[in-house]
């Protein structure tokens, strides 16, 4: 199992992690997952319903991560409320042992904050669509944090990324996997092949997945 798209919306999409509401979660032979509750979503109530779904679908063997999920200062409900069901998620994932894929817009601090006072830091989260510049990008890492780059980046946050801790997603954009790994190699002074290696090496990683799988 090879995963170079790290996080996508692209429901047919093949060597790639599919982001997707655990309401509409209707897997595809062959394909893996991240089910959650985006925070755009908290603008509606999510009920008790829904997070015994979420931990339903957590348990299903195509399911590799729990999101995507988060916390946006733009869009969604009150940072509470974006809070406590961040949590939600952070314990889910704790108690199935799958990490975490995050949205993160200007949230970066309440982010790590709100796993450290769960008592959750020890859930592996993977910030996507990573825009931030060399500072975010330096405190994610510190904090443990795989950084997952799309077609806009960057550059000084993508130079300060370790090359294991890099992560190559399409997100909703209308690219390929291919052109974002062409333009992060480009950035990197990389080859394309050197950075789709390390990609996708550093997705199963991060995903649990086994050698020999």
């Amino acid at each position: 199992m090879n995963i170079l798209d790290f996080h996508t919306h692209q429901t047919d999409a093949t060597d790639a992690l599919i982001a997707v509401d655990p309401r509409r979660f209707d897997p595809l032979p062959g394909h893996y997952y991240a089910v959650g509750f985006h925070p755009w979503e908290t603008v509606e109530t999510i009920t008790e319903e829904d997070f015994m779904l979420l931990e339903r679908c957590a348990r299903h063997p195509q399911v590799l991560a729990i999101g995507e999920t988060g916390m946006d200062h733009l869009r969604g409900g009150g940072i509470p409320v974006q809070t406590a069901v961040f949590i939600r998620h952070l314990q889910v994932a704790n108690e199935t042992g799958l990490p975490v894929v995050v949205h993160n817009v200007r949230s970066t601090r309440d982010i790590l904050d709100a796993r450290r006072t769960a008592s959750l830091a020890a859930v592996p989260l993977a910030v996507h669509g990573m825009s931030g510049n060399r500072h975010v990008a330096r405190t994610l890492l510190d904090a443990g944090c795989y950084l997952s780059f799309g077609q806009r980046f960057n550059p000084g946050a993508l130079l300060e990324t370790p090359l294991d801790r890099l992560l190559l997603e399409t997100d909703d954009a209308p690219v390929t996997i291919h052109e974002v790994a062409t333009l992060v190699a480009q950035t990197l002074h990389l080859t394309v092949d050197d950075v789709k290696t390390a990609a996708t090496g550093n997705a199963r990683k991060f995903l649990g997945i086994n050698p020999a799988l």
